[in-house]
C-alpha cells in the first residue's frame, strides 16, 4: 500500500501552524527584551499594589491606634 500524497488542505493548515508558531515566538522574544532591560536599568522590581519605598518615607506619620484624629 503507497502513501497518499498530502491533501492541500494539510498544506494550508501546516502555513497557519507556521505563522502562529512565529507570532508566539515574536510575544516570547518582546517579553525576554523587555524583562532584560527592565533589569539593566537597575531599577527596584516592586508591584503597584503598594505605595513605592520613595513614597512612603516622605508620608506623613499617622496617629498612633487608639487616638482619635482631632
Amino acid at each position: 500500500m503507497a502513501l497518499q500524497p498530502t491533501h492541500e488542505l494539510h498544506k494550508r493548515r501546516f502555513g497557519r501552524n507556521v505563522g502562529v508558531a512565529g507570532l508566539l515566538l515574536a510575544f516570547v522574544v518582546l517579553v525576554f527584551v523587555l524583562t532584560m532591560v527592565k533589569i539593566q536599568r537597575g531599577e527596584p522590581v516592586q508591584g503597584f499594589d503598594h505605595v513605592p519605598v520613595a513614597e512612603r518615607a516622605v508620608a506623613a506619620p499617622s496617629a498612633p491606634a487608639g487616638e482619635a484624629a482631632q
